[in-house]
């Protein structure tokens, strides 16, 4: 019994702490009241893709709407070819056709967040990775109608999660609130990423562990992840983020 409750107040203080307090403050938060009344609009983050020459993918995180936003981002992915004049947005939606190309602007707000960048890759690299990304966008399992789930996933972080495994050469994993990333595809349980650097094991979603030098050391419980980096020193807290270099 000792042993149980020791592992519940670790629960709590890990985890239900945490999303209770982000839950607090998003509360009194001033946010719009539904998608109508959201600013959509750029925020200027990006370089006009026209004055910018060279190859770029972007992988964006901003908080999401709704009382979801109190624990829970909405991440999306960003191409440009070599001399292109505009940019490729790609993300997955619980709406309509569910992987979106160009719906909202590159870098544009999210239910009236302002996005992050989580990487970024230019030049040379970008452009010899670029045709490796479009093949994972066009290799995702759920991309037809009626494959989205909002929890555990397949949802919008499902999908860049599923893209950023596929190539590892992008080195990043996507913050801690970003749930639904730890959900793998057609049901699988294990994953090593294609290079081989970092191994996921997960019961659906639900509950879980990722281990190796991108994702340090995670561990998941009901979409949330607490954890440490190694790569690049720092801490993840449930519905908080990343605290660190």
């Amino acid at each position: 019994m000792k042993i149980l409750r020791r592992l519940l107040l670790a629960f709590a203080i890990i985890y239900l702490l945490p999303a209770l307090a982000s839950a607090g403050l998003w509360y009194f938060k001033e946010r719009p009241q539904s998608w109508r009344d959201a600013d959509w609009s750029s925020t200027g983050i990006l370089p006009e893709a026209s004055v910018s020459p060279g190859a770029a993918i972007y992988v964006f995180s901003a908080t999401t709407g709704g009382m979801k936003g109190a624990v829970a981002s909405h991440a999306w992915i960003v191409t440009k070819e070599e001399g292109a004049s505009t940019y490729n947005r790609y993300e997955k939606v619980g709406w309509g056709r569910p992987i979106r190309k160009n719906a909202y602007r590159a870098d544009g707000r999210w239910y009236s967040n302002e996005p992050r960048i989580v990487v970024a890759v230019t030049g040379e690299e970008a452009k010899r990775l670029i045709p490796k990304v479009e093949q994972a966008i066009a290799a995702y399992p759920y991309s037809s109608p009626g494959t989205y789930r909002l929890w555990p996933g397949p949802n919008s972080n499902t999908f860049v999660a599923h893209v950023l495994r596929s190539v590892p050469e992008l080195d990043t994993v996507l913050p801690p609130d970003a749930v639904g990333r730890d959900y793998l595809p057609e049901g699988k349980l294990f994953h090593i990423d294609a290079d081989g650097r970092d191994l996921h094991a997960t019961l659906y979603g639900v509950a879980g562990i990722s281990a190796g030098w991108r994702s340090g050391l995670e561990l998941h419980f009901m979409g949330l992840v607490a954890g440490i980096d190694i790569a690049r020193p720092g801490i993840k807290i449930p519905a908080i983020g990343r605290l660190g270099i």
